[in-house]
């Protein structure tokens, strides 16, 4: 019987690490440790730099975009999912929804119908959200946690919370307050509780009265959803009773884009170490900072630890729809039972890791450095504390970042798993205080190719994907091998 070199290999390796593996490894010496070690020599720049090179010419192959539902995208997937398969990894490629096309009809309509009677006007007093799905319900109105007056500061969680829509009765439409949350929580949460229709109103602040036309790349709740002007939702609001037709007639077509899940033949399926980043670019570019370079760096990892004997299952995701709006990703968690999301330990993402005027920021797993977004869930300044320790191992200078939305560890933060990452910064400007640090330009942009056409290997800074993609191989290394710094989910 012919056996395969890899098979004899990981049999060595596992005869060789399997006995420690089994003891404690919580002291500096133990086996994550050693195994980062091995790790971080393994996964090198240039490699990292070969998968840029291979995403930059499926872009140039296929219109200079590797955006989702487009041939770049599915070629990127191949390139990712191929690389995987020959590795050894479990690969899965997860179909995953997108809108495709949207098109309004005819105008919208928004009319109270009782107590009494008026008619809104409809792209002036309010605007259909883009994709709204078609639909025409006359239902009473309920506000949802709503702020009258308004703050004179934004601060309205309207529609943000669970704790929000207890009291929400089926069949209504809702009447929500725009506010910190993005527009597309507030439209899931609508769907949870059972509206019928949806009416965001702005806030009502200086500069936040008006209504504006809004694409906000949700759709699932599947019920006619508009945006109205502050007047309109302050008017409902203060009418008791108030009764309204909301009609939207669209035509919203749906497309179809995989995620990439590659899972380790080793570790344990009860305690799942995870990393993604995701893999389509805007239509604009190539995508090779935004995330050609999380990609690069992940993949690269993954092949180098093929054979590791871990002791948690290891598990990479690469994910569709991110620029659209997290459609991958919150699908992905969406699609897992209490009982899977309960196994993933660990969630690390990896969006933008080789910004041209780079800083090194660790997601503030515990806010301690920034104020404004919340901490992350219990575990997630763990997941900080050890990203820290390896750039302080280096002696470089490092700083937080929030959890502010804008990336794939939402979805998993949501549902309260520990989540960090690394993040080199996007249009965000670089401070006089962060050049000292980092070097670069102070009063620039971190990537002034973010989002366009530009966004090619010719923007990628090659220390601090160097550096990333050894700090992405160290913390992956150690938690495959160690959860015990991650406190148990309650």
């Amino acid at each position: 019987m012919r056996v395969s070199p890899r098979k004899v290999i990981a049999a060595l390796v596992a005869a060789i690490a399997l006995p420690l593996a089994f003891t404690t490894p919580v002291q500096a010496g133990g086996v994550d440790d050693a195994f980062a070690k091995i790790l971080v020599k393994q996964v090198k720049g240039s490699n990292v730099q070969k998968h840029l090179n291979a995403l930059q010419a499926i872009a140039n192959a296929n219109g200079g975009t590797r955006a989702a539902g487009t041939p770049g995208y599915n070629a990127s997937r191949d390139y990712v999912a191929g690389k995987l398969r020959q590795a050894g990894y479990k690969v899965t490629l997860q179909p995953t929804d997108f809108v495709e096309g949207w098109v309004e009809n005819s105008a919208p309509v928004l009319n109270l119908t009782a107590p009494g009677a008026k008619t809104y006007v409809p792209n002036d007093d309010f605007f259909t959200f883009q994709p709204s799905p078609a639909g025409d319900v006359t239902a009473q109105v309920q506000g949802v946690d709503l702020t009258l007056p308004p703050t004179p500061t934004p601060t309205s969680t309207s529609g943000c919370e669970d704790a929000d829509w207890a009291g929400f009765v089926p069949g209504r439409i809702a009447l929500v307050q725009r506010g910190t949350c993005a527009f597309a929580a507030k439209v899931r949460n609508a769907g949870n509780a059972g509206a019928a229709g949806l009416i965001i109103f702005n806030e009502g602040q200086p500069g936040r009265t008006d209504a504006f036309p809004l694409d906000i790349g949700e759709w699932r709740a599947g019920i006619p959803m508009v945006f109205a002007d502050f007047a309109v939702g302050n008017e409902l609001a203060s009418t008791p009773g108030a009764t309204v037709r909301l009609k939207v007639d669209s035509t919203l077509t749906l497309g179809k884009s995989d995620n990439v899940i590659a899972e380790s033949r080793f570790g344990n399926p009860r305690n799942v170490v995870m990393a993604g980043a995701h893999l389509d670019s805007v239509t604009a570019g190539p995508g090779i900072n935004d995330n050609g370079s999380g990609t690069a760096a992940i993949l690269e990892t993954a092949l180098q630890m093929k054979l590791f004997p871990v002791r948690n299952k290891v598990r990479f995701a690469f994910w569709a729809s991110e620029e659209i709006g997290l459609l991958g990703s919150e699908q992905y968690v969406d699609s897992l039972s209490q009982a899977e999301q309960d196994k993933i330990k660990v969630y690390l993402n990896f969006d933008m890791v080789g910004s041209p005027n780079f800083a090194y920021k660790l997601y503030d797993g515990d806010d301690s450095d920034n104020a404004g977004s919340p901490a992350g869930p219990p575990g997630s300044a763990e997941i900080e504390k050890q990203l820290e320790r390896f750039y302080d191992g280096r002696s470089l200078g490092h700083v937080g970042t929030d959890f502010d939305g804008r990336s794939d560890y939402g979805p998993f933060i949501a549902v309260g798993i520990p989540s960090g990452g690394i993040f080199t910064g996007a249009e965000g400007i670089k401070t006089p205080e962060e050049a000292a640090l980092f070097g670069g330009t102070a009063g620039v942009a971190y990537d002034v190719c973010y989002h366009q056409a530009c966004d090619t290997t010719a923007n990628i800074n090659a220390t601090a994907l160097d550096v990333n993609s050894d700090a992405i191989a160290d913390s992956m290394a150690r938690f495959a091998f160690n959860l015990s710094a991650i406190p148990p989910r309650s």
